[in-house]
């Protein structure tokens, strides 16, 4: 990984992209009731929260609940949990969220959790797309579509999360 970093997105340009992204999703949901934000740890429910608190300003007719996933990114099989039961999910829209997709692997462990639980629809949401896809695995909703070669490395900080003075996406 490279010593220097180059700055991709500034706290302003995080925030823009958020609320572009929050407009698609209730655009792209329109007549739903429910939806449930399924932020992946740590980074992607940091994101997950930040939409919900949009997604509540801008349409407050719709109940927007939270879940957070953990998973374990470094196993090749699925290892994961929810910080509550996965049958909220049920019978609504969901959105998995995450901070940056680059193989699809994390995006696709956090749908494995949900095979089995009869959706609406489920939907992806990232802050950035890096476009290196081993798993099919796309972003319906993505702040910033970045090509990129594999050895380089995009990192975003978040404020309430990395303990830095401001929100930021580098790459390094």
């Amino acid at each position: 990984m490279s010593a220097t970093k180059t700055l991709i997105l500034n706290k302003e340009q995080i925030h823009q992209k958020s609320k572009r992204i929050a407009y698609q999703i209730i655009e792209d949901n329109f007549d739903e009731t429910d939806i449930v934000l399924v932020g992946i740890a740590d980074r992607g429910y940091v994101f997950a929260q930040r939409l919900q608190k949009l997604l509540q300003e801008i349409a407050p007719q719709i109940n927007i609940e939270l879940m957070r996933v953990t998973i374990d990114k470094l196993k090749r099989q699925l290892d994961a949990s929810a910080d509550q039961d996965l049958t909220i999910a049920q019978d609504k829209v969901i959105v998995l969220v995450d901070d940056v997709l680059n193989s699809g692997r994390t995006l696709a462990y956090g749908l494995g959790l949900f095979l089995n639980i009869p959706l609406k629809k489920m939907r992806t949401a990232v802050l950035i797309d890096r476009s290196h896809h081993s798993f099919p695995i796309f972003s319906d909703y993505y702040g910033l579509k970045l090509s990129t070669i594999l050895k380089e490395h995009v990192e975003v900080e978040f404020e309430e999360h990395d303990g830095v003075d401001s929100d930021a996406a580098y790459l390094a």
